[in-house]
């Protein structure tokens, strides 16, 4: 049975033409339903210049963050798989393509793309900074959390609708920690979970800072492992719960009731 696929492009004051190239090629390799760009405070003329792609283009006039802007899109697809690939295009369609294949064909219900998987071909490293920053998150995500994976980052990841309907609601990470949570969020509810190696092209000229960066994704990390610890009914992670005030769930926190 066929399935359906709709493709996020979450970006935030991309490189347009890069960003052009990028949805063009996705369209021709993964020949989605839709393809939607959500587009982070846009420069002046930024969204006309990509009106003429084959995508949907949906604006925000502030920084959402990328777990926030993704799960907008997300709930806006109609579409049997869910999937996304970060603007900066560094993972290529082809490869992109090989993410989405586990969940449309073989009914795996999350796939996450990774760089760092012993088959994984990276045509482009990064920084040794970047690198090394990388390689200890993995490192201590793998000792944190339940799902043992060689890459938890990676910008590009594909979801079953059935997958995304159970796991939605229990989604709070905005920014970059999303992945991580997804991930975690997933495994929690028994989800099966399949690593796929990708072909990686690191863009230096990226947005994202590595040292920030770094720091929201270990506050991010523990957070992951306390919801699915709750998920799955920790005693102790429960009590934890108890004190704090309870967060907003982010396909809530667009509701007028919120």
């Amino acid at each position: 049975m066929h399935r359906s696929v709709g493709i996020i492009v979450p970006a935030y004051r991309p490189d347009v033409d890069r960003l052009a190239t990028y949805v063009a090629a996705i369209d021709e390799r993964c020949a989605p339903t839709t393809i939607r760009i959500e587009l982070d405070a846009p420069r002046s003329g930024v969204a006309e210049r990509l009106a003429d792609l084959p995508a949907t283009v949906a604006t925000s006039s502030y920084r959402r963050g990328k777990g926030r802007a993704i799960t907008a899109g997300f709930e806006a697809l109609d579409a049997d798989v869910l999937a996304f690939a970060d603007a900066d295009g560094s993972t290529p369609a082809d490869s992109l393509a090989d993410v989405i294949a586990p969940v449309q064909r073989d009914g795996t219900a999350l796939a996450v793309g990774s760089r760092r998987h012993p088959d994984a071909t990276i045509a482009r490293h990064r920084t040794f900074a970047r690198r090394r920053l990388g390689d200890t998150f993995a490192w201590l995500a793998r000792r944190l959390l339940s799902p043992q994976l060689f890459d938890y980052q990676c910008g590009a990841k594909a979801i079953s609708r059935e997958a995304w309907a159970a796991i939605r609601e229990h989604l709070y990470e905005p920014g970059f920690a999303w992945d991580i949570e997804l991930v975690a969020v997933a495994d929690a509810f028994g989800l099966s979970i399949e690593e796929v190696p990708i072909t990686w092209h690191d863009q230096p000229d990226s947005t994202v800072s590595p040292i920030e960066t770094s720091v929201a994704l270990a506050q991010g990390l523990l957070a992951a492992r306390h919801r699915a610890a709750l998920i799955a009914e920790s005693r102790l992670h429960g009590a934890i719960a108890a004190r704090r005030e309870a967060p907003t769930a982010l396909v809530d926190t667009g509701r007028p009731d919120r």
